[in-house]
């Protein structure tokens, strides 16, 4: 695949494909630099928020983007992880 033009441009990392592309930008995530801030539980959280129908192998493409790792290799050896980083993303915060 040849580079993109813009090195920000998600096109560039492994994983997303044009629907994952499409979700991330509908959920207002432009580019690799804010990707990589948020972190793929925190971003997979702001597209299903945007998009119900987003799955849980979004957050594998997600994370396998950032960390180098084909998605079914991140479902296999940190699905319990990221299933549980995502359940700390999304609990309320606690009021005292």
């Amino acid at each position: 695949m040849p580079a993109p033009a813009d090195p920000n441009d998600p096109a560039g990392l492994p994983n997303l494909g044009p629907k994952s592309r499409e979700m991330l930008a509908a959920a207002g995530i432009a580019g690799i630099d804010e990707l990589r801030r948020l972190g793929a539980v925190a971003a997979y959280a702001r597209v299903k928020r945007a998009d119900p129908r987003a799955s849980l192998n979004l957050l594998w493409a997600l994370e396998g983007a950032l960390c180098g790792l084909h998605w079914r290799d991140v479902a296999r050896e940190r699905r319990t992880s990221l299933l549980l980083a995502l359940e700390d993303h999304e609990r309320p915060p606690i009021r005292r």
